[in-house]
């Protein structure tokens, strides 16, 4: 509902910031786009455009608008409206538009021009304008979202009774710092004022839709209105505006943008009036420099270990799902640039960030075969790495080059440090149809066996201490309406978990296992030394699966506290756990669900991360490193980012984070040494 007296418990203080001219369009612009009007394409933004045809637009059909308003504006910027409130001309403008959506901006800047009364909007609800956007799509063209997206949404939120303020008309000359803490704001209404100035904090409001800041003394647009990323509609009729700010490319879902009345810089109005709202938006989005880059995140000491002789026994992990190439389109991400989304400039940015990190283990999800074996296996040999890779089970029935496209889950190890003693694939679907128990369930053929997720078993051990270590990579189904589905591939990864560990306490001594190093030799005239030999110690032994170090890495699409982190984390989930939704799966939904291996999250000690998916419609952890916290300690951990770097990026991936899921880094220590 609207609050039409809502402003009246406030003290409206100004909250201005600083100007930033970095982030202003040059003036340039206009004489540029004329001079390529034919060759839109040759411009950088490179994305792709809504053909409108041939248009024949003259500036002097939009320009020069007489109105009247007051304070501090540029003398050449005047109102001078008709005793309707209507500016002389808008009519023959209107008749001569060169398209529908600017017919529809004319439209509805006589609309915002009448709209002078006192909370007009909240009296006036239901609003003509509505339903000419049913049918006009002001240029914009969006592509179909892709059911395989693997992207978590998000969640239905608390309910709110209000979720719109009319401020219109109120004679205000700023805007109320508390209006930025109400952040379930959908729609709010500013137009008629005499406002001049937008907080950077107009960018906390996040869930607007629709913004109307029409009529007021606005001369600059902050870049922080590049976080509003639910934004369908902004207005901004009869404003001193003469530029914007890149940022504003943020707004991928924009579909208008009213900017008549304003005395906009020729080039973007040009298309605007041309190509509609989203080539506008399209081509600050390209030419955007971005923020600058973050500091670094923090390495968080969670626990010092013993000094003496103990760094041969700790190592670290390192988890990150890197984004699938087939799903980092402008699709998915309408707010990241191109070149921000190509494998190239992507795949450069995460071995950038594995060579930095120097990880002992290495665990990727949502990577594809063509990537592993021509990108990251060949440049991580170099860095002393050895790798294994499945694609999920879906690769089996097509041809080769379809395959190479198919993610799935690579694992990397230091081979001078870890020799390999098994490998296992574990796919979720495939043991789920052979379950003795789950025969003729139809939930599970109609439910779980479409969804060919899988998870990958690799058992380790170190050579200079004999030490072993089963290390998991997995990633699960991410639909909320599939929550069932999770659950049983979380059931199916822990029971075959289990059956493995045990196997493995009675895996036979590795006895080939020393290895020698030599120096690089790359001076000139320098000749290749032996170095000393990496001397193998022991296997060590152990009475049972539960006593062997583990670690779980992975996208687990759950996040703390959820059903997934629970079976995991305390070992059982009933079988009258809503998730299941009265679905039959076996024993699984007839006893519960239950493992006998004890397993924590590494992140847990500092309370788990703020995120580790980050996008406009979803922030949350969803990935973790799990451990066994018997057999491991955690002594460090890689920190959160740089919160106000994120106070002007709405999402990843952008230039600096190459996926939507950040790299989470564990050091370990292992505890109980028994050497046999």
């Amino acid at each position: 509902m609207f609050n039409q007296g809502h402003q009246g418990g406030h003290n409206f203080l100004m909250n201005g910031g600083p100007n930033h001219p970095r982030y202003n369009v040059h003036m340039g612009l206009g004489k540029q786009f004329q001079q390529h009007n034919q060759q839109h394409q040759n411009h950088q933004s490179h994305h792709p455009q809504p053909d409108h045809g041939p248009h024949n637009v003259h500036a002097a059909n939009f320009q020069n608008h007489q109105h009247s308003l007051s304070g501090g504006l540029a003398p050449q910027y005047q109102h001078n409206h008709g005793q309707n409130g209507t500016p002389h001309g808008a009519h023959s403008a209107l008749a001569n538009a060169p398209n529908d959506h600017w017919k529809w901006q004319l439209q509805a800047y006589q609309a915002a021009l009448e709209a002078r009364t006192p909370h007009h909007h909240a009296r006036n609800t239901a609003h003509a304008k509505s339903a000419v956007l049913a049918t006009v799509t002001n240029g914009s063209k969006k592509e179909a979202e892709k059911d395989d997206a693997q992207r978590p949404t998000a969640r239905a939120s608390t309910r709110q009774d209000w979720l719109c303020i009319d401020f219109g008309a109120q004679g205000l000359k700023a805007i109320s710092p508390a209006i930025f803490e109400y952040t379930f704001l959908d729609k709010v209404y500013f137009n008629y004022n005499k406002i001049s100035q937008i907080p950077p904090r107009i960018g906390q409001l996040r869930n607007l839709t629709y913004l109307d800041l029409s009529c007021n003394q606005i001369s600059e647009i902050p870049p922080e209105i590049g976080m509003l990323s639910n934004l369908r509609e902004l207005l901004l009729f009869d404003n001193p505006i003469s530029t914007l700010p890149y940022e504003m490319g943020l707004l991928y879902s924009l579909e208008i943008l009213g900017i008549e009345g304003c005395p906009l810089d020729e080039g973007l109005k040009s298309l605007i009036v041309e190509r509609g709202t989203a080539e506008l938006i399209g081509y600050l989005r390209e030419h955007c420099p971005g923020p600058d880059p973050p500091a670094e995140r923090d390495w968080i000491v969670v626990d010092e270990t013993p000094e003496t002789g103990d760094d041969q026994y700790k190592f670290s992990v390192l988890s990150y799902n890197i984004l699938c190439d087939v799903f980092a389109n402008s699709s998915h991400y309408g707010y990241t640039a191109q070149q921000a989304l190509t494998w190239e400039h992507r795949k450069e940015t995460i071995l950038d960030e594995l060579r930095a990190r120097k990880a002992d283990i290495i665990c990727l999800q949502e990577c594809n075969a063509e990537a592993y074996n021509e990108d990251f296996r060949p440049a991580l040999a170099h860095l002393d790495y050895k790798g294994l890779y499945w694609p999920r089970s879906r690769s089996r029935t097509m041809n080769e080059k379809e395959a190479r496209l198919v993610d799935g889950c690579a694992t990397f190890y230091k081979s001078s440090r870890y020799v390999l003693l098994d490998k296992q694939l574990i796919d979720y679907a495939n043991l789920a149809i052979n379950r003795p128990d789950m025969k003729g369930e139809h939930d599970i053929f109609n439910r779980v066996m479409p969804r060919d997720h899988i998870g990958t078993i690799t058992f380790l051990e170190e050579r200079a201490t004999g030490i072993r270590l089963i290390v998991v990579n997995t990633h699960l189904f991410w639909d909320p309406a599939y929550a069932d589905v999770k659950l049983v591939q979380g059931a199916i990864l822990m029971e075959q978990l289990a059956k493995l560990a045990e196997k493995y306490a009675k895996w036979p001594a590795c006895t080939d296992k020393e290895v020698y190093r030599f120096a690089n030799g790359d001076k000139d005239g320098e000749e290749e030394a032996q170095e000393p030999i990496i001397r193998a110690a022991p296997s060590v032994e152990y009475s049972s699966g539960g006593q062997i170090p583990l670690i779980l890495c992975g996208d687990y699409n759950s996040i703390p506290g959820s059903p997934i982190y629970q079976l995991f984390t305390r070992g059982a989930l009933p079988s009258s756990h809503p998730d299941f939704a009265n679905r039959s799966y076996g024993s699984f939904t007839r006893d519960g669900m239950t493992h006998p291996l004890t397993v924590k999250s590494s992140y847990s000690s500092i309370g788990e991360l703020s995120f580790t998916n980050y996008t406009p419609n979803y922030v949350a952890p969803i990935d973790y490193i799990f451990y066994s916290p018997n057999a491991l300690q955690v002594t460090a951990l890689l920190g959160e980012v740089d919160k106000a770097y994120l106070q002007r990026v709405p999402g990843f991936p952008n230039h600096h984070f190459p996926s939507d899921h950040l790299a989470l880094l564990a050091e370990f220590f292992v505890k109980g040494k028994k050497n046999g």
